[in-house]
């Protein structure tokens, strides 16, 4: 599918075709309707094919006004017209990227995933470029009850290879790329597990044959893993893991955006103002109205708020990692941080923050 001419990579056409077949086998009449339907609303509001409906005027306000960057082999580029992703739903979002990768790849164009300051991925190319990885680590990694380090290092070099001819990825590198990739697979493994097997176990006709939504996987894969996840070892380590996600408070209701993607958010609504994890902390547990359902994280939400304003009243003082978020929530566990994602380090974070007088 790639070759190699004058030291730079080239697209085999009719390779791509064969990708776009094959992620094909994913689409189901539901999507084909739900897809066609969004499209119907978007051309009744006057909306160009594939762009986002109008939205409320707060979920407006939320939206990253920065166009994606793109790369050509002959130098940098950017559309005349602002390329918009939508919130597709969690089984269609990967599918829909496809058509999308695979048209720009014909272009030879390739976004350019951005990063902020702690080298997180922002944006809208590093949105897409995990939806990419998603459909690439459910559709290339077998179904194999296995740990990501027993995956044969070809098949991730396939799935690097695809996300760098697709995007120009940056500062992340490969590494990052597969750390997604072994992320997406974890989690595909455990959807599996927790929607399409464990409630059915006294169903074996259901377990027969994966889901509809699922129907690209193998059926002898699928029955190992079902096997697998039948077993009395799987119990066991189940057990466990139930057990201490029981524990879990104040749970987020972030999307794949994740805490990066709400700072770049909150930095351009609020230019000027410096935003510091109580404040993402907070946010990433308001639902779409501003609200806070839990009421157990809506009182710390207020306490957070009452230490912010003692803080800008010059009452309260906070140095390094005793900020607001520790005050209202406890010390923190050692090498990790609340309020600003995974691979943030506190003494990474804190050594960035500019904190007010």
């Amino acid at each position: 599918m790639v070759t190699k001419k004058g030291g730079t990579k080239s697209l085999n056409i009719d390779g791509l075709f064969d990708l776009l077949a094959a992620f094909q086998r994913f689409l189901s009449v539901k999507m084909v309707s739900q897809h066609q339907t969004k499209d119907s609303g978007s051309k009744k509001n006057g909306e160009e094919l594939g762009m986002v409906a109008p939205q409320d005027k707060s979920s407006k306000e939320m939206k990253s006004s920065k166009k994606m960057k793109f790369a050509s082999s002959s130098a940098e580029t950017e559309p005349t017209s602002q390329t918009t992703i939508s919130d597709d739903s969690k089984t269609g979002r990967g599918m829909s990227t496809i058509p999308r990768v695979v048209n720009r790849k014909l272009q030879k164009l390739r976004p350019i995933v951005e990063y902020n300051k702690r080298g997180k991925g922002i944006g809208q190319a590093h949105s897409e470029m995990q939806s990419y990885i998603g459909v690439l680590a459910r559709s290339r990694v077998p179904l194999v009850d296995k740990k990501w380090s027993q995956i044969p290092k070809d098949i991730k070099e396939q799935i690097w290879e695809a996300v760098d001819m697709a995007f120009v990825v940056g500062q992340g590198g490969k590494n990052s790329v597969l750390a997604y990739a072994a992320k997406k697979w974890k989690d595909f493994k455990s959807t599996l597990t927790r929607h399409y097997i464990l409630p059915y176990t006294n169903d074996k006709e259901k377990l027969s044959q994966p889901s509809e939504t699922y129907k690209f996987i193998e059926k002898a894969q699928w029955d190992a893993f079902v096997a697998s996840r039948l077993s009395k070892d799987f119990e066991s380590v189940h057990s466990q893991h139930a057990q201490i996600r029981e524990k879990l408070e104040y749970n987020h209701r972030l999307s794949r955006k994740g805490y990066a993607g709400l700072e770049d958010e909150l930095e351009e609504t609020m230019p000027g103002v410096e935003i510091v994890r109580s404040t993402l902390w907070k946010r990433a547990r308001q639902d779409k109205h501003g609200n806070i359902p839990d009421p157990k994280v809506a009182e710390k939400a207020k306490l957070i708020d009452e230490l912010q304003k003692q803080v800008s009243e010059g009452k309260v003082s906070v140095h390094g990692s005793n900020d607001v978020l520790t005050m209202a929530l406890g010390p923190e566990h050692p090498g990790k941080l609340r309020g600003v994602g995974a691979g943030i380090s506190p003494r990474q974070y804190f050594n960035l923050v500019i904190w007010p007088n």
